[in-house]
């Protein structure tokens, strides 16, 4: 019997049992009169008078009349490059203890994002609500006796002047709390190791030693390590060295391309919870099990704004235009893509996070990551996100028997001066023309979008597939960033990088 198992479930139902349900709109209005009390005295909040914002009487509108929106660059030139050189109280009161590194999807020179002690702490109080929403998903009382193999980057962080430098999940991982070292696998040595493909096979030297219980990590990454351990160990599936594996925790990217491929590891069926970990903090998680949607962690050091997303709001580089018009929780509604704008405890101030989200429960706060800023192809009218073109990789899937987790495209014009959609699409599929791959894609992105299908009648003249293998896609990540972490694959190029993309193929 699970004695500690039962133990921990009781205690999980007790606390969902004593606690009221969530009061997003309040709790945002919270928030964010904490954030801008907190910070006031900084160079940023006299700067941007954040005494007179809290004495107004309409706090989010003085706020969001009163400040900028800001991405990295633009917050960085002006303000955190203080921090750098030593300054302190800049935008947080303080120096932050660690900087996140990220690369993002762009592969230039690592971001250096500040994480403040309070934003560790905001990211742990997300993780405890994480483990209490567990209750929702009935699983049964030796699921909480079992291990946790958290895939992250490294943990061996970066001394730097008087701080620590590393990616988000190795920089969580680093501050887990004491309770729970004895479940956190691959443990303290492994998670150190920073080269990931020795790590990786650590981990598939050690993995009949462990009874992993749950996975943590990004799908690629978490997928890359599952096939090293069922080669290693020469197993059917990954249940046969693990078969007490009963949840996965996908994040960083939208799980949807990869779930094919995830479940053709498995030898049973798996729960799959998604949550929304970014270098700027702990933004959403899934909290039951009638859908794959996220709740946005409202009461935690993260005030939330949008902006909706049409393209007169979105310069070509992905930022905002001047005077786009931004609203809080209280105006959202579903069925529209928003832009999503944050204000951390960490000092991030009207901060463009790149991500765009849609609603799918308002009440409950819950939304679903729809794209990118800069992956939004509307080159010749368009009007591609990224769900469009995930949702046709489904519809391929299904028609060629086959998983494509990973693809890129970029839009340009070919040898006749016309614009070509330029598809790689990566896949092990053999034995099928590309060109009825093409027109497969074409129909199913002309089903989905109205746009696509307006621009395919005009200036669009065709779609262009080629079918490569995955590793290609990570072989780019390895020579461009890093193996594992936070690394994602950018799903759309501008010709500059994809022309980069094509020689790096040809010389492999």
């Amino acid at each position: 019997m699970a004695i500690i198992g039962n133990i921990i479930k009781g205690v999980i139902g007790l606390k969902d049992a004593l606690t009221a349900p969530p009061n997003h709109v309040e709790n945002q209005h919270n928030v964010l009169k904490e954030l801008l009390q907190k910070a006031k005295l900084t160079q940023f909040g006299e700067f941007y008078n954040f005494e007179h914002i809290l004495n107004s009487d309409n706090i989010p509108r003085a706020f969001s009349e009163m400040l900028p929106y800001f991405d990295y660059d633009k917050i960085n030139e002006e303000w955190w490059s203080k921090l750098h050189q030593g300054e302190s109280d800049v935008t947080w009161p303080g120096h932050p203890s660690y900087f996140a590194l990220s690369s993002g999807t762009t592969g230039k020179t690592s971001k250096r994002i500040p994480v403040t002690n309070d934003m560790i702490e905001a990211i742990r109080q997300a993780g405890i609500k994480q483990v209490f929403a567990l209750k929702n998903f009935d699983l049964p009382a030796d699921f909480f006796e079992k291990e946790i193999m958290m895939l992250g980057s490294s943990t061996d962080l970066d001394e730097r002047n008087d701080h620590l430098e590393g990616e988000i999940s190795g920089i969580s991982a680093s501050n887990i709390p004491s309770w729970f070292r004895g479940y956190y696998k691959p443990g303290e040595d492994i998670a150190k190791i920073d080269d990931w493909d020795e790590r990786v096979h650590h981990i598939a030297k050690n993995a009949k030693n462990w009874d992993i219980g749950a996975l943590s990590g990004i799908p690629s990454w978490i997928e890359l390590m599952l096939e090293e351990v069922i080669a290693y160990h020469n197993l059917n599936h990954i249940h046969d060295i693990w078969p007490n594996l009963q949840v996965y925790t996908s994040g960083g990217v939208a799980f949807g391309p990869y779930e094919k491929s995830f479940h053709a590891l498995m030898g049973k069926p798996v729960t799959v919870i998604d949550t929304y970990l970014a270098s700027e903090g702990y933004i959403a998680t899934q909290v039951r099990p009638e859908t794959d949607a996220m709740q946005l962690n409202t009461d935690n050091g993260i005030y939330f704004e949008f902006v909706p997303f049409q393209p007169e709001y979105i310069n070509q580089d992905g930022t905002l235009k001047e005077d786009t018009p931004s609203i809080n929780l209280s105006q959202v509604k579903t069925g529209q893509d928003y832009v999503l704008i944050i204000s951390t405890v960490s000092g991030a101030w009207r901060y463009l996070i790149g991500d765009t989200i849609e609603f799918t429960d308002v009440e409950r706060a819950e939304i679903k990551i729809t794209g990118r800023t800069k992956f939004f192809l509307n080159t010749v009218g368009s009007q591609l996100s990224v769900n469009k073109m995930d949702a046709a990789m489904k519809v391929l899937e299904e028609q060629f028997d086959t998983t494509i987790p990973e693809y890129t495209i970029c839009a340009k014009r070919g040898d006749d001066d016309e614009f070509y959609h330029y598809w790689y699409l990566g896949s092990n599929l053999k034995g099928v023309d590309e060109t009825s791959i093409s027109e497969a894609l074409d129909k199913a992105l002309k089903e989905a979008n109205k746009n696509y299908k307006v621009a395919r009648s005009k200036a669009l003249k065709g779609v262009k597939v080629n079918v490569i293998s995955p590793d290609h896609f990570y072989n780019w990540n390895a020579q461009n960033k890093k193996k594992g972490g936070q690394v994602k694959m950018e799903r759309v190029m501008n010709e500059d990088k994809f022309a980069d993309w094509v020689a790096f193929l040809n010389d492999n």
